[in-house]
């Protein structure tokens, strides 16, 4: 039984969608904290051949409080306005016209829980892909939620009966292998090969939004683009030539790293 699991990120570029697809269960982290200024509640997308945030506005609350416990502003103009802004983006790439409707239909989602949101788009965007893993919410699990970073995470793997957690790269030195043997779970780390498509014109916008892959590939193009990874072992990576000064892709960050909650 193989797991993944991340926060759930707003409209995640396809690293986040590789994890999905090599997995047989997917974990959302909806009650760890957020983290203001992350990815939780915006990603970028393509406009104007540059990189452009895509912001969904949240209520002032508690730093401290969860991911589950943060709402979006209750405005319906502000979806319209993020819909707009989509649709001006990439009326003329080659597969608005199938793509577009799917994301209208996930900004029309009853909730405005940032968790509830999110873990929405996500499942809707991973079986458009036919994703056949599992997705579970983490607040859902019986489980300690005293533990902390490595221990919350071999914890989660226990609850779900994993055998083989796969972490993004970005987490290499957070976690020892030694350790989740402990519980019979073996541990691997996902590299993303370099991914480059056809977009308006050149030179080519890398890490954008699930949206732009999307747009531009189609679903069969994007379905290709998710088996391009590797998955590899923490001796492997530490024993590559200047791996250890690398740093994980910018829409991935290691799950239940820094953990607080």
């Amino acid at each position: 039984m193989i797991t993944t699991g991340m926060q759930p990120y707003l409209f995640p570029y396809i690293g986040y969608f590789q994890l999905l697809e090599c997995s047989d269960i997917f974990v959302v982290g909806d009650d760890m904290q957020y983290i203001k200024g992350g990815w939780i509640n915006r990603n970028r997308i393509l406009v104007d051949r540059e990189p452009c945030w895509l912001t969904f506005s949240i209520h002032d609350d508690s730093a401290d409080l969860p991911i589950n416990q943060r709402y979006y502003v209750e405005d319906p103009n502000v979806r319209s306005k993020i819909l707009r802004r989509i649709e001006c983006a990439y009326r003329k790439a080659p597969y608005f016209k199938d793509i577009y409707p799917v994301i209208a239909d996930i900004m029309s989602f009853g909730s405005n829980n940032i968790s509830e949101f999110n873990t929405n788009a996500i499942r809707c965007l991973a079986s458009l892909l036919n994703i056949q893993c599992r997705i579970l919410v983490s607040s859902e699990l019986k489980k300690n939620n005293s533990l902390k970073g490595q221990d919350r995470v071999i914890e989660i793997n226990r609850c779900v009966g994993s055998s083989h957690y796969i972490n993004p790269i970005g987490g290499t030195a957070l976690y020892k292998e030694r350790d989740f043997l402990k519980f019979g779970i073996e541990l691997s780390f996902l590299r993303p090969d370099v991914i480059q498509y056809h977009q308006f014109a050149e030179p080519f916008v890398p890490s954008l939004s699930i949206i732009d892959v999307l747009m531009f590939n189609g679903i069969p193009g994007t379905s290709k683009l998710l088996a391009k990874y590797d998955l590899i072992k923490q001796e492997q990576w530490f024993a590559e030539p200047d791996n250890h000064q690398q740093e994980a892709q910018p829409a991935l960050i290691p799950m239940y790293g820094g953990y607080s909650a």
